[in-house]
């Protein structure tokens, strides 16, 4: 029995959700993984047995038909997903964000409307906040969404970085509106997007051109999107009232910080597995690699920094299931995990050797995967940004 990322506390309905995927990532994940991934082809059958098991409504209320499950369940299947292949857990992620949106910000009608239908997966859910010409800084958004005289709106721009933008029906888009606020970020708005799954024009001005070849994150269609004067009612707009978009994706983004967290540890966790178990079948001098002290010093390294990710992943879930506000505990997660995730799959890809850069071995597909764990959900900078802001307000000095 693997010691490493077990979790303390967790309901019987919590244990027998997370061994039921990890079973599932052990039987038809990982078997697959490699050739899927070099292929750079969409995870089909997989996606469809993660519907059957209940993945893609794991926290929509049982009234809506999902399983009324917390963030930290739903964070310790994403680890258990990403350990068998990152770009699966990155199929269910974006979709989640949507339908936690829809169900903190929705009104009753879009709740009703879309989130019974999110459950199953029959509508599937990606968010597009990213643009061409900006990264972290979203007070740059240029797409704009124009108010009509009937009441519906215009959106016309070029959004970037769409994982399942292709397959999603449902997208929310964060688009400037001009809503008289005197701040940019109260002129912002959410507009659920819905379109055709496929590429090139899916819905009237809205245009999906292919997938981008990417490094890493295989598999899964991660796209741009181009609104040329899509027309979209005002009953479109996440939460009914515009002008409140930006703090909307926030707390999107939020929650999807401690997704790659869970994404960096499940990645982290199969790496030291993958280096642990080399290192005992690889002899040099006699005898098995583990036992020459480096290698065994490496191993010690990884699996600590292995379970300190998890444990900080696993307590930033449970603040934001407990209502308290976590975006420094999400940040400190996210930016860890990520970070020991690239040493302790670098650590094993050094275990490996030579082997280690051959496509053969797993070990490479997670090497190029981890690399993306860096700039998902916002860079290391972009979290310490947040956390000393954060820590300088709680620990300001009095005069």
């Amino acid at each position: 029995m693997p010691r490493l990322c077990q979790t303390d506390g967790l309901t019987d309905v919590q244990e027998e959700i997370v061994k039921a995927v990890r079973q599932f990532a052990e039987e038809r994940i990982i078997p697959v993984a490699q050739e899927l991934e070099h292929a750079d082809e969409y995870p089909t059958e997989i996606v469809e047995g993660l519907k059957e098991l209940g993945v893609f409504g794991l926290m929509i209320p049982e009234e809506y038909g999902g399983l009324g499950e917390s963030l930290l369940t739903y964070a310790l299947c994403v680890e258990e997903i990403a350990r068998g292949w990152m770009s699966v857990s990155g199929v269910i992620n974006t979709h989640f964000i949507v339908a936690y949106m829809l169900m903190q910000h929705g009104t009753d009608e879009q709740k009703q409307k879309y989130l019974p239908k999110m459950a199953t997966g029959e509508v599937r859910g990606a968010f597009s906040m990213s643009e061409p010409a900006l990264g972290s800084d979203v007070s740059a958004v240029s797409t704009k969404a124009v108010k009509g005289e009937d009441g519906s709106y215009s959106i016309t721009g070029q959004k970037m970085w769409l994982t399942n933008g292709g397959s999603s029906t449902l997208v929310a888009v964060l688009c400037k509106t001009d809503e008289g606020a005197d701040s940019v970020y109260k002129n912002m708005t959410t507009f659920l997007v819905e379109k055709e799954p496929g590429f090139g024009e899916t819905a009237q001005g809205v245009t999906v051109p292919g997938k981008i070849d990417k490094m890493g994150y295989k598999g899964i269609d991660t796209t741009e999107m181009i609104l040329e004067g899509h027309r979209i009612s005002a009953d479109q707009i996440l939460g009914g009232e515009p002008g409140r978009g930006f703090a909307q994706m926030m707390d999107g983004v939020e929650v999807g910080r401690v997704n790659v967290a869970a994404r960096a540890c499940g990645i982290a966790n199969r790496a030291f597995e993958l280096g642990t178990a080399y290192a005992q079948q690889r002899h040099t001098f006699g005898k098995p690699i583990a036992e020459h002290q480096a290698i065994l010093f490496r191993i010690a390294e990884m699996a600590t920094k292995v379970e300190t990710a998890h444990t900080m992943m696993v307590r930033a879930a449970r603040l934001k299931d407990s209502g308290q506000r976590m975006d420094v505990e999400a940040g400190m997660a996210k930016m860890l995990a990520s970070e020991y995730c690239n040493e302790v799959v670098e650590a094993s890809f050094r275990i490996h050797g030579g082997y280690g850069y051959s496509k053969e071995y797993e070990i490479e597909r997670l090497y190029r995967e981890s690399a993306f764990m860096l700039i998902g959900e916002g860079t290391s900078d972009i979290q310490k940004m947040i956390i000393g802001r954060a820590l300088l307000k709680d620990y300001k000095l009095k005069s």
